[in-house]
Parts: structure tokens; C-alpha cells; sequence
């Protein structure tokens, strides 16, 4: 029962980070752009998890991992959820949410040739099917489809699987809750300095505004705090597994309210990129007779902040 319940959290996880697009296109149509909706989700979102924190009673982390986790979330989750938003100006957001999760490929590859780790046949296999549905689902004769939402789609999966590989090496130290609540706060700030530099470009509307507590409230501090739940009780393999719930949900979401509709070669790539996902989450299950891994795989499960 503990364990049904666990795969059932992490569903409704991804279904929350799968809203993110609906969401995120309502409040840009009530007059928000990209950095002002992201200061906001931000700022709340990780004002909602220090509040957490302090009911926990949970500790921050030493200086040296304090400030990388502050770093992971000034430039590094900023750069990757500026792309991720900014793509959904351009392209349909259940594109944008396929396009977002070739990056298990990616972080394979990164491991692959930045640190020598050796790949299987499963892995390397897992990589062709990512990069042949990548290319599928780029279909750039699909209405609503621009070129330069596709390299931001793609940009976000890359900046997101370089988050991905430096976070595992750093936010096991600090624990989850406490990376993401750093992670989020820094961002946040982050993206304030650009806002004040700029001007602010908040919604103009309720409905607009509604979006924007709805975009922090429930597809980023419920999907988060959903995530860690379900992960304590099933694990990080099949947390990954299970997590692909978003990329299906943001398609799903897209063509029932948003009049959004992917073609039938997009559905075929992203069919691909979510095998190859779930391939490498598969590949990354612990042998029973090396006892338990270290740190997360090619799968992407870092127990900090999630996609987009």
C-alpha cells in the first residue's frame, strides 16, 4: 500500500510540473514576460519552501555548499527555466516538454565525455532513440512550430542536464529540501535584480495573476515536495520512470486547452525520447550485489528542483 501510494504521489508530481506550460502561456497573455513570471514563481516558491524549512527545523548547509547551491540557482536553474519559458513563446508547450526531456541523453553523454564514465549497449541505445525522436519531434512544418522555439527547447534540455550532472554532486550534501528551498531563493533573487533593472512586466489581469500563484503553488512547491515524497517511498529509478507523467501531461493539457496539436511524427519522437528516458532511468537500477549507488545517473533524479 506504502509502496502504490508512492508511485501514485510521483504521478500527480509530474502531472503538476506537466501544468507548467498552461500556466505559464496564461500569464504571458495577461501582460507578464519571461523574467517577471519567473521572479514571481521564484520568489513565492521558494519563500513557501524557507517556511517549510523553519517548521522542520532544518539546518543550512556549510558555506562552500551553500554557495554552490546559490550559484546552481543564480545561473544555472535561471539560464535553464529562462530557455524552457521562453520556448513556450514559440513552440507548443507539449514540444517544449518533449524537447526538455531528451536531456537523460544528455546527461549519458556528458558522463560519457566530460568524465569517462563507460556507457552499455542499453545506454548507448537509449542515446540513438533520444537523439532520432529529438530530430523527429523538431517537425518544423507544424503550425505553431518557429525554428527558434525548437533551439530554445533544446537549449533548456541541454542547460538542464549540465544542471543535472553538477547538482547530484552537490546537493547529496545538503539534502533535498533544504537545495531546492536555496536553489528557488536564489533564483529568485537572481531574476529580481534583472526585473529591477529592466522594469517590472507583471499580469495585468486576475486570471493572469491566478496563474502565476497557481504556476509557484502547484507546479513548482506541491511538485516538489510531491516528488521528494514519492521518491522516499519507491526511489529514484522509479521516480524517474514514473516522472515522465509530465511531458505526457503538458501534451495532454496543450491539446485540451490550448487548441495545441502535435503531428503524428512529433508523437512518434516524442514516444521515442520517452523510451529512451526510461531506458536509462532502468539502466541506472541499483545491482543488489554492488549495494547501494552513490549518486544519481543518466535518469536525472537529483532530489533538487525539477524540470523547467
Amino acid at each position: 500500500m506504502n509502496r502504490t501510494a508512492g508511485f501514485l504521489i510521483v504521478a500527480l508530481s509530474g502531472v503538476c510540473f506537466g501544468a507548467l506550460g498552461f500556466f505559464g502561456r496564461t500569464a504571458y497573455a495577461a501582460g507578464a514576460d519571461v523574467a517577471s513570471l519567473l521572479f514571481l514563481r521564484f520568489s513565492l516558491a521558494g519563500a513557501v519552501l524557507a517556511g517549510v524549512m523553519v517548521v522542520r527545523r532544518q539546518q543550512l548547509p556549510g558555506r562552500r555548499v551553500m554557495l554552490a547551491l546559490m550559484l546552481l540557482g543564480a545561473v544555472g536553474y535561471v539560464s535553464e527555466a529562462g530557455a524552457y519559458f521562453a520556448a513556450l513563446q514559440h513552440a507548443p508547450a507539449g514540444l517544449v516538454a518533449l524537447l526538455l526531456y531528451s536531456f537523460p541523453a544528455l546527461v549519458a553523454l556528458l558522463q560519457r565525455f566530460v568524465f569517462g564514465e563507460r556507457l552499455g549497449r542499453v545506454k548507448w541505445l537509449a542515446v540513438a532513440l533520444a537523439l532520432g525522436g529529438t530530430a523527429l519531434t523538431a517537425d518544423l512544418d507544424q503550425g505553431g512550430v518557429k525554428p527558434l522555439g525548437v533551439m530554445l527547447g533544446l537549449l533548456s534540455a541541454l542547460l538542464y542536464a549540465v544542471y543535472v550532472v553538477i547538482s547530484a554532486r552537490v546537493a547529496s550534501q545538503a539534502g533535498p529540501l533544504t537545495s531546492s528551498t536555496v536553489i528557488l531563493c536564489s533564483a529568485g533573487a537572481s531574476l529580481g535584480l534583472v526585473v529591477l533593472a529592466r522594469g517590472p512586466a507583471f499580469p495585468t489581469t486576475a486570471t493572469g495573476w491566478a496563474a502565476v500563484v497557481a504556476l509557484a503553488l502547484v507546479s513548482t512547491v506541491a511538485a516538489v515536495l510531491l516528488f521528494f515524497v514519492g521518491m522516499a517511498r519507491i526511489g529514484p529509478v522509479n521516480t524517474s520512470l514514473v516522472s515522465t507523467m509530465e511531458p505526457l501531461t503538458a501534451v495532454v493539457i496543450g491539446a485540451l486547452l490550448m487548441d495545441e496539436r502535435l503531428s503524428a511524427r512529433q508523437l512518434v519522437g516524442g514516444l521515442l525520447i520517452l523510451t529512451a528516458a526510461v531506458m536509462l532511468a532502468r539502466s541506472d537500477a541499483p545491482d543488489p550485489s554492488r549495494g547501494p549507488p552513490e549518486g544519481s545517473g543518466a535518469s536525472g533524479t537529483t532530489g533538487t528542483a525539477g524540470p523547467g
